[in-house]
């Protein structure tokens, strides 16, 4: 009996998520897909590893006591990976990494530069997420590590059985059309009239920038709900509303908008997530650092190096 580490990884989620939709979703594949593969999982061990009832699943002895023992074939592989990679002469990997827009537009591909000029053994491959969705891809193996926001008064919800480090520290700022004439600063209540342009309130972005506002007092009135920070900025700049950009974000703006200090700072955390078994990984560690290193180059450094974490940072509402 041959039986694929890919399907054993599908199971295990059947297992944790109790239907082949969330399973799929937290896998990044298709419900079709997750079903044909666990079919021929069945196929190749030669029993009913599940039954379903109505939408869930439930998984048979069997395929409960397989799912118990792709628990530890999987975190066996890790630790091989890891074992072996410490036992080579040159450090050589190939990583995947969960990105979203601003960070693969602008801190990404200085990091990269600078990796492939030290260790050009070290392949990192890319997969751009919504920021909700690459702490879970981490968590269920189909990423190694990837980047992740928490904003300062709005947390994100965090896996115990995931490390973090802190990257880099941005501010939000106030954009707005060109024309607007606005002061050097600005405070959100100032922001109250404007039609805004921003992403939903399921996203993270989308909630930390409507908490805000109505911690100063106002619910902005959203003419247009996008989820890329670089169609917003285009339609600000087209004078269709207000919005709100990161550091990383004005990398992307259009000419002509005006961008404004506000002063109620609102601030955002950008740190890398990984397994905690892989914390030794060399190879994670120089990509770590090479992204440390871009950051402090764009004036986005922590005033020191953070630890990892496995807890939700302590934020406090500004």
């Amino acid at each position: 009996m041959e039986l694929s580490l890919r399907r054993l990884r599908m199971l295990r989620e059947l297992h944790r998520r109790g239907t082949v939709t969330a399973a799929a979703a937290a896998l990044h594949y298709t419900t079709s897909a997750v079903s044909q593969q666990l079919a021929l999982l069945e196929r190749d061990v030669g029993a009913t590893l599940f039954v379903r009832h109505g939408r869930r699943v439930q998984l048979t002895d069997v395929g409960l006591v397989l799912a118990e023992h792709a628990e530890e074939i999987l975190r066996s592989v890790e630790r091989a990976t890891t074992a072996l990679e410490r036992t080579q002469d040159g450090v050589t990997a190939r990583l995947i990494g969960g990105v979203w827009a601003s960070v693969a537009s602008s801190l990404l591909p200085r990091a990269l530069t600078l990796l492939a000029a030290e260790y050009p053994g070290i392949e990192v491959r890319t997969k751009e997420l919504a920021p909700e969705d690459t702490a879970g891809a981490v968590q269920v193996g189909t990423l190694d590590f990837s980047f992740v926001i928490d904003y300062s008064n709005y947390p994100m919800p965090w896996d115990p059985e995931l490390s973090r480090v802190v990257i880099a520290v941005e501010r939000l700022h106030a954009v707005m059309p060109p024309g607007s004439e606005p002061a050097n600063t600005t405070s959100l209540a100032d922001l109250a009239e404007y039609p805004w342009v921003l992403a939903g309130p399921n996203s993270h972005f989308g909630r930390a920038v409507r908490s805000a506002c109505q911690h100063s007092g106002f619910e902005p009135r959203i003419n247009h709900e996008v989820g890329e920070q670089a169609t917003a900025l285009a339609m600000v700049a087209a004078g269709l509303g207000v919005t709100l950009v990161s550091d990383l974000g004005l990398t992307l703006r259009p000419p002509g908008i005006e961008v404004v200090a506000l002063t109620d700072p609102l601030m955002r955390t950008i740190s890398i997530a990984h397994r905690g078994a892989d914390a030794q990984r060399r190879p994670l560690q120089l990509v770590i650092d090479a992204v440390r290193t871009a950051a402090a180059a764009q004036g986005l450094a922590v005033s020191s190096p953070s630890e990892e974490q496995t807890a939700m940072p302590d934020y406090s509402p500004d």
